[in-house]
């Protein structure tokens, strides 16, 4: 019977021994993994949150200054409007997009004199 016991006992410490090994690989793999992974976010130009949530400040109060703004154009506005007969301000009509550009106008060439004896080519 003790000789079962002494067994069991060495497959214990086995198992043990092998299970501490086990989870040295793991922590190892994660190193490994957690270090990869920050090599290819790193090179990936990602901003930090710190950043981003400084930007996203900058921006809401950049469009509550901009909502203000267009208040005191539209209030501007009516009272321009108000003063005036008429009041309302026509946009000119916007040019078609079909219609083909203008033409350039190109600069007639001039001749080429030679650089040595000065004579027009």
């Amino acid at each position: 019977m003790q000789t079962q016991n002494r067994l069991l006992d060495d497959l214990a410490r086995v198992a043990t021994g092998a299970l501490g090994a086990f989870s040295g690989m793991r922590d190892e793999v994660e190193t490994r993994m957690k270090e990869q992974f920050e090599r290819v976010l790193g090179r990936m130009n990602l901003v930090t949150r710190e950043e981003y949530d400084a930007v996203k400040a900058m921006a809401a109060k950049a469009r509550a200054v901009q909502e203000v703004l267009e208040k005191r154009v539209a209030a501007l506005e009516a009272k321009l409007g108000g003063a005036k007969s008429g009041g309302s301000r026509e946009k000119a009509p916007a040019a078609s997009k079909s219609s083909p550009a203008p033409a350039r106008a190109t600069a007639p060439r001039t001749a080429r004199r030679s650089r040595t004896t000065g004579k027009s080519r």
